[in-house]
């Protein structure tokens, strides 16, 4: 038996998700469970709800203190993120 038109399975699974339009929602979905990794428990405990929406990230944090150093770090936090995931998946993130 001959193997003609072998592929990578992985490369077959993506091609998948792209056309059936499951990779954007599989990317926002890895992005959101990273956000304790990346921030780790002590920034995650002070976090009510995670969001997003046309590429932006909404973050509901319930101290003001926190609020402003995450504030302060958004941009470095867009990129950690991003990287996490493998993907660009938001531009920026707003903290309420």
């Amino acid at each position: 038996m001959k193997k003609t038109n072998a592929e990578n399975l992985g490369g077959v699974i993506l091609q998948y998700l792209r056309e059936t339009g499951l990779e954007t929602p599989l990317n926002e979905h890895r992005l959101i469970q990273a956000w304790s990794t990346v921030l780790g428990p002590s920034v995650s405990r002070y976090t009510k709800e995670l969001r997003i929406y046309n590429q932006v990230l909404f973050v509901t944090v319930s101290s003001a203190a926190m609020r402003n150093e995450l504030m302060m770090r958004r941009t470095e936090l867009v990129s950690r993120l991003n990287s996490q995931v493998g993907a660009q998946v938001i531009t920026q993130i707003v903290l309420r």
